[in-house]
């Protein structure tokens, strides 16, 4: 059996995804590589139909283009038949630059005939154009929300369904957050950390909406609405009738006199970055690894906080194994890290046991069966998962990040649990008595708080800090 090809890569290069050559590893490679991660796991193009670093003829000029594609059948692959331009800057270079923005990506649409659309990134700022003729022939540029699958299917872009919303692969979400948050940070005039909840109060109406089977998707706006003030108030009308069930649903998180307080065309461009996407089934480390970034650069406070690596939360996780009807602590949760891989160890525990009591495997469930095995989760969060965090921000952005991850917002409580249980607040003790269902006067240290868990081995500090 012949050994596997080994490729050694030298340092300070990276193996393009695309067609495999070294290049430099600058931010603004990190950004290319990326997008082309996305072009053929999420929007289905073949690597065939892409050219990399692709000579153009700009009059005189031949400047050569991050990326180019073809139509999959297309016979000749010149620059008359390129059917997308995507350019790809680091974070510093702005959208407005004369030499390096939009105006750059639109020269290049310009000479190539067939070229209908266009995409300029930044990894924090995105914009995408379709190339048009007005009736006095003159080539003009409309927005758009996203460029178009292999496929070419226009509808899903202004309006996703449930079959073809896609998840997320490797940094793609990331960068959709983040590019959202300094949209809202440049445009509306928040500090980061308010920002920072506007952005989560939308997240929160697209779960909403994901959740909402088996209804149509509400979470969407079109490229028209989009582009014009009045199509603006509507998707904002709209987002706002979804923020009204979430509140109801989450009233620990929200208030009921809260609302969205971000401008219509600031809201219509967040929500057209995330209607393509199932934030509930994308995978968890995606997910998570997006959340917690995001959480932590804009909610670190200044008590010297710092978040696990995700690779650890994983490994103590395997180790400790916890059951469905265990149940799980972190003390000091920070943005819900643990809990959330945790959670998700114990859910995939509970999707088999309810596919073995269904007689079907998750593929094969339908609309009944995916909103009672969302019950189950809900039950089993609500029951067995708890955390405590001395940061208030840091609590709220646990709850939102159970919630994105399935569920389980509402034991994660505020409190110093570096204090003893008997000089923990009346307060704290009584929202714990709730949640374990247990006397209040029952929480007087480590022992008595210990008798109601079961099947999780329980170490005590010094203090009589419970941990696991």
């Amino acid at each position: 059996m012949a050994e596997p090809k080994v490729i050694v890569i030298p340092d300070g290069k990276i193996c393009d995804y695309i067609d495999g050559k070294f290049r430099n590893d600058t931010p603004e490679e990190y950004v290319r590589q990326t997008i082309e991660k996305r072009l053929v796991n999420e929007h289905k193009y073949l690597p065939s139909q892409i050219k990399i670093e692709y000579t153009l003829q700009v009059g005189s000029n031949k400047p050569r283009a991050d990326i180019v594609i073809w139509e999959k059948d297309c016979e000749e692959q010149t620059q008359s038949t390129i059917k997308l331009i995507i350019e790809c800057k680091k974070e510093t270079v702005d959208a407005r630059n004369a030499k390096d923005g939009i105006a750059q990506l639109q020269s290049y649409m310009s000479v190539c005939p067939n070229c209908e659309w266009g995409m300029w990134t930044n990894s924090i700022q995105k914009f995408v154009f379709r190339k048009y003729l007005d009736e006095a022939g003159n080539i003009c540029f409309m927005e758009y929300n996203d460029i178009p699958a292999a496929d070419g299917n226009l509808d899903d872009v202004n309006r996703p369904t449930r079959k073809s919303l896609r998840n997320a692969s490797d940094d793609n979400l990331l960068f959709v957050f983040k590019t959202c948050h300094n949209h809202i940070y440049v445009n509306d005039g928040m500090q980061k950390q308010p920002a920072f909840f506007e952005l989560l109060k939308v997240i929160f109406c697209k779960i909403e909406d994901e959740r909402n089977i088996p209804n149509p998707l509400e979470f969407y706006t079109t490229s028209e609405e989009r582009s014009n003030p009045d199509g603006q108030l509507t998707v904002q009308k709209r987002i706002s009738k979804i923020f009204e069930k979430v509140k109801k649903r989450h009233g620990k998180i929200f208030d009921a006199n809260d609302e969205i307080k971000l401008t219509p065309r600031s809201l219509a461009y967040i929500v057209s970055e995330l209607q393509r996407y199932s934030l509930l089934n994308t995978n968890i480390d995606i997910k998570g690894k997006a959340y917690e970034e995001i959480v932590g650069a804009n909610l670190r406070g200044d008590r010297g906080e710092f978040f696990t690596p995700r690779n650890v939360m994983k490994m103590v996780v395997e180790m400790i194994n916890p059951k469905i009807d265990e149940r799980v602590l972190d003390s000091s949760c920070g943005t819900g890290g643990f809990l959330v891989t945790a959670m998700t160890h114990v859910i995939d525990q509970l999707e088999k046991q309810f596919s073995e009591q269904v007689g079907l495997s998750k593929k094969e469930w339908d609309a009944d069966c995916i909103r009672a095995f969302q019950d189950k989760i809900s039950e089993m969060a609500s029951t067995n998962f708890f955390g405590f965090d001395i940061n208030p921000d840091l609590v709220k952005a646990t709850k939102m990040n159970m919630v994105m991850n399935n569920d389980g917002s509402g034991n994660i409580l505020q409190t110093n649990s570096l204090l003893p249980p008997h000089e923990w607040s009346d307060e704290f003790k009584s929202r714990l008595a709730d949640a374990l269902g247990i006397k209040k006067a029952e929480i007087r240290n480590h022992n008595t708080i210990a008798s109601v868990y079961k099947g999780i081995h329980i170490k005590t500090t010094k203090n009589g800090l419970p941990t696991y």
